[in-house]
């Protein structure tokens, strides 16, 4: 198993990639994480995760990735709200 760090990933389109500790970027389907239902599986930015390395049609690939160690979710400003509604001035 080779150990690395999510770099990114994208939970609405099902894939990222992850760093891996040679400094090489792998790519990941979420079809390649473990356990879980296949519909809510996602990585977040920085989690550790160990994986096996396979060649795919553009390069390296994860496969059987295992989160080691969760990293706090990212939010980008989109998501967070945003105000910006009426407040009452009486």
């Amino acid at each position: 198993m080779v150990k690395g760090t999510v770099k990114w990933f994208n939970s609405r389109k099902g894939f990222g990639f992850i760093n891996s500790e040679d400094g090489t970027d792998v790519f990941v389907h979420y079809t390649a994480l473990s356990g879980g239902d296949d519909e809510y599986k996602t990585l977040n930015e920085n989690d550790k995760v160990e994986f096996e390395v396979t060649e795919g049609q553009k390069g390296p690939q994860a496969s059987n990735v295992v989160v080691t160690e969760k990293a706090p979710p990212q939010f980008n400003s989109y998501s967070r709200g945003g105000g910006g509604g009426r407040r009452n001035r009486y």
